[in-house]
């Protein structure tokens, strides 16, 4: 077996209203509560498992979806309609603009508790 990532924790105050943003943008299911967890899966396979932080800090984490040219234009439309503000660059320098980094196109913006959220159509380092 080919050594795979298969899910990652997210902490959040509210699980179940992170795991509706996230795949609310994203147009993906959010899946049936595991435990103490609310699942949203990426088309390959890999979960982010919401779960609450409780009286713990949440210390923001940075997530990367890989999305074509058309899934790109429906999420940024979304994001948009959300009045979400967003990046060109990881550091919010470059606010109400987007990136064409390796011949693709890549905006970063946050979720509710703080995690920098990225879409992006070109692998970073993949030539343009």
């Amino acid at each position: 077996m080919s050594i795979q990532l298969n899910h990652t924790i997210v902490a959040a105050r509210d699980k179940a209203a992170s795991a509706r943003f996230l795949a609310g943008l994203l147009g993906l299911e959010v899946g049936a509560p595991y435990g103490p967890f609310i699942p949203v899966t990426a088309a390959n396979g890999v979960t982010l498992d919401f779960a609450d932080s409780g009286t713990e800090p949440i210390t923001p984490q940075h997530y990367a979806f890989l999305v074509s040219e058309d899934e790109f234009d429906a999420i940024f439309e979304r994001i948009q309609r959300a009045g979400l503000t967003y990046y060109a660059d990881p550091r919010h320098h470059q606010e109400g603009r987007i990136n064409h980094n390796d011949g693709g196109r890549g905006a970063y913006f946050d979720d509710p508790d703080g995690h920098r959220l990225e879409i992006l159509t070109r692998p970073y380092g993949s030539g343009g």
